[in-house]
C-alpha cells in the first residue's frame, strides 16, 4: 500500500495564528457589547419619552412631564438627559416631548467616545 504524506506545519504555528486572531475576536466582542448597550439605552430613552408624553397629555405642568422622563430612566443617566416639553392649552392638540442623551461608550481611564441619542413622542392633550 502507498505511503501517504501527512502535511505538517511548522511547530507552534497554531499558537501563532491564535495570537494573531485573538485581538480581532476580542474587538468584535467588545463592539458587539457596545452595540447592544447603545440599543438598550435607546429603547429605555424612547420608553421614558413616551411616559413623559402621557403625563404631558394629562397634566398642564411641563415639569411633571420632565420628572416622568427622568424617573423612567436609570439612575446612571437620569441627570444627563435633556428634556423639552411643548404642551398647548387646547384640548385635542399634540403635546410633544423630546429628549436627548449623550451616551458614553467604553469608559476606561476617564471619558471615552460617546453617542448622541435622541427620542421624541407626542400625545393629544386630554385636559
Amino acid at each position: 500500500m502507498g505511503h501517504r504524506q501527512v502535511l505538517r506545519g511548522e511547530p507552534g504555528s497554531a499558537s501563532v495564528e491564535l495570537f494573531l486572531i485573538l485581538p480581532l475576536v476580542l474587538l468584535v466582542l467588545v463592539a458587539g457589547t457596545q452595540v447592544v448597550s447603545i440599543a438598550r439605552a435607546r429603547i429605555e430613552l424612547v420608553g421614558a419619552v413616551r411616559e413623559g408624553a402621557r403625563v404631558a397629555a394629562t397634566s398642564p405642568d411641563p415639569a411633571k412631564a420632565v420628572r416622568a422622563v427622568q424617573d423612567a430612566l436609570g439612575a446612571e443617566v437620569r441627570d444627563r438627559v435633556r428634556v423639552a416639553v411643548s404642551r398647548p392649552s387646547v384640548v385635542g392638540r399634540p403635546a410633544k416631548v423630546r429628549a436627548s442623551l449623550r451616551y458614553e461608550l467604553i469608559q476606561v481611564l476617564g471619558s471615552g467616545p460617546a453617542v448622541d441619542l435622541k427620542a421624541s413622542a407626542s400625545m393629544l392633550v386630554e385636559r
